[in-house]
C-alpha cells in the first residue's frame, strides 16, 4: 500500500516549500501536510466500506430471494451500521489543535493517528471475507451476526482513535 503522506511531502508546490524554512510556520505545514494525507486515507477507507455496503445489499437480495427471512432482519441492521461507520470515518476528526488549546497534537501523534486509520484496513477486509460467506451458503444468521460484531469491533475501534492520541480517554 502507498504511504499517502510520502505522496502530498512530494506533491508540495513552491509556496508550501518555502512555509517549510519559515520559523514558527515549519512545523504547522508539516503536522497540515499530515491532516491531509489522513483525510485522503480516510476517504478511501469510506469509499471502500462504502463498496462492501453494496455487497451487503447484494447479499441481501440473495437472503430474500432464498427466503432466508431470519436473517434478513439482522442484515438490514448491519446494512444500516455499515452506513453509520462509512459516516463516521468519512467525516471523522482530523488532528486540529489550536495555538491555545488545553490539549496540543504533536506530529507524532498525527503519524500515529494515519497509521490507526491504516490498520482499520485490515478489519475492512475482515468485513468483506464475512460478506462473501453470507452468498457462499451456511448458516446465513451466524454469518450475518459475525458482519455485524465486524462492524461494531471496528467502529469502537475507531471511536478510540482521537481519545488514544491525546490520552483523554476516560475509563
Amino acid at each position: 500500500m502507498v504511504d499517502i503522506r510520502d505522496r502530498v511531502e512530494e506533491d508540495r508546490g513552491l509556496l508550501k516549500r518555502i512555509q517549510l524554512h519559515i520559523p514558527g510556520f515549519a512545523g504547522y505545514r508539516r503536522r497540515e501536510d499530515i491532516r491531509q494525507a489522513d483525510s485522503i486515507l480516510r476517504i478511501q477507507l469510506a469509499e471502500r466500506l462504502k463498496a462492501i455496503r453494496a455487497k451487503m445489499d447484494s447479499a441481501r437480495g440473495t437472503l430474500a430471494d432464498d427466503y432466508q427471512l431470519k436473517a434478513l432482519e439482522p442484515m438490514g441492521r448491519a446494512v444500516l451500521a455499515a452506513q453509520e461507520l462509512e459516516g463516521l470515518i468519512r467525516h471523522a476528526e482530523q488532528g486540529y489543535s489550536g495555538f491555545s488549546w488545553a490539549i496540543q497534537i504533536k506530529e507524532d501523534e498525527l503519524d500515529h493517528l494515519y497509521e490507526f486509520d491504516v490498520a482499520l484496513l485490515e478489519g475492512l477486509n475482515a468485513l468483506e471475507d464475512l460478506v462473501q460467506q453470507i452468498t457462499v451458503g451456511g448458516d446465513a444468521v451466524v454469518a450475518v451476526k459475525a458482519c455485524s460484531a465486524a462492524i461494531e469491533e471496528t467502529r469502537v475501534t475507531f471511536k478510540r482513535r482521537m481519545d488514544s492520541i491525546t490520552g483523554t480517554k476516560v475509563a
